[in-house]
């Protein structure tokens, strides 16, 4: 009897954890079909926006075009150019005072319309416009090229000229003003309260925070910098600096997190041994406790700036969703961000935004993806097993 009530038991077993491998395995499942759609309906989205729609034009640059960019076109063909195109006209004109009189054919940039109706995606060109399109096309005036631009220009209300290049400088900048204000003042403060700071009331009331601090919303941090950083201490508004500072807030706690969980992992005999050598504590911390934590401190460093590179919500509070069409040439100077450029072009409502908008987001997450390897690469390269 007792024989029998085991096996039941034990077939009851089987049946639950076969179940409960089975809504593991769905989950898996799940998860990587969301996260294939979410790629195949990015990229399929995306690609259109690294090429750019042309015409091949007759460009007259005539006492008229001096004045009016547009009069050195044909008529017809005015409105199919980029009015980025035609406005620069006059200042090449007065740069270049050989070009008066003279009339050149040259591969132009087409307006946005152009561009989507050459992709096949939905556009506002009339009918007329179209044909001019098809023959211009059929005549080998008319093509999609490589979009450098989308690379090398910034921001602009014309999809067609809107670039990434100042927000990945503004980008680069705040990355910098983080990581030179969180990194050293994050490791400082984990050797402290690793290495030397008293067990008491105080201590574990700062432990419990900082762990707090690494799990609040992150527009808190946001309205943080602005009361601090701007309203307080005067610093530019929507500059990289800022923008920095403020994230070097949020940054900070997980800096002192990882960077405590590195030194932890370090044996004691380790410290014991610098000890008994004759090392003070602070020569035991610099020669072999930081050394060998490093790998874990850098690892959790990459870490920490990849999420913030990624923040949108902080740097909207301290100004830096302007519209920035030129890259900042200092940290004082107004700057954006790719997240913010992300989030600008995504409310625009023109069609060929949309394109840019899928397009900002690969460039973002492939330097995501990069930052997070070498993260694993350092901390599977340099990792010290005990």
């Amino acid at each position: 009897m007792q024989s029998s009530l085991d096996h039941r038991s034990l077939r009851r077993r089987s049946r639950r954890d076969k179940r409960f491998m089975g809504y593991a395995y769905a989950a898996i499942f799940m998860a990587g079909a969301f996260l294939i759609f979410f790629f195949v309906d990015i990229v399929n989205t995306a690609w259109s926006a690294f090429e750019q729609a042309q015409l091949r034009v007759e460009v007259s640059y005539s006492e008229e075009a001096r004045e009016m960019g547009n009069y050195a076109l044909k008529e017809d063909l005015s409105y199919l150019v980029s009015r980025g195109f035609t406005r620069l006209i006059p200042n090449r004109m007065r740069d270049d005072r050989s070009l008066l009189g003279t009339t050149q054919e040259k591969w132009v940039l087409a307006d946005s319309e152009v561009d989507q109706y050459l992709k096949g995606k939905p556009n506002r060109l009339r009918k007329n416009e179209r044909e001019l399109v098809d023959q211009m096309r059929a005549e080998g005036k008319a093509r999609l090229a490589f979009n450098t631009g989308f690379f090398i220009n910034g921001d602009s209300k014309l999809p067609e000229m809107a670039g990434i290049w100042a927000a990945a400088v503004g980008s680069f900048y705040v990355l910098i003003i983080t990581l030179l204000f969180s990194f050293p003042l994050g490791v400082a403060t984990a050797i402290y309260l690793e290495e030397f700071a008293p067990d008491n009331r105080l201590m574990q009331v700062i432990e419990v925070n900082i762990n707090n601090l690494a799990a609040i919303p992150s527009i808190l941090f946001g309205l943080l910098g602005l009361s601090i950083f701007i309203n307080f201490m005067g610093v530019p508004r929507s500059s990289a600096l800022v923008g920095g500072l403020t994230l070097s807030l949020m940054t900070l706690p997980v800096i002192i997190i990882s960077t405590r969980a590195a030194i932890l992992a370090i044996p004691d005999s380790i410290r014991e041994g610098s000890l008994a050598l004759g090392a003070t504590r602070w020569q035991m911390v610099m020669t072999n406790i930081l050394p060998l934590s490093l790998p874990g401190i850098l690892t959790g460093t990459i870490i920490g700036l990849a999420r913030a590179i990624g923040e949108t919500a902080p740097l909207m509070i301290v100004g830096m969703m302007a519209y920035i069409p030129e890259a900042p040439d200092g940290f004082t100077s107004a700057a954006t961000v790719l997240p913010a450029q992300i989030y600008t072009w995504s409310s625009d409502s023109m069609r060929a935004f949309t394109e840019r908008t899928s397009a900002g987001i690969i460039v973002l997450l492939a330097v995501m993806l990069l930052m997070n390897g070498v993260a694993i690469y350092m901390r599977n390269k340099y990792e010290t097993k005990w």
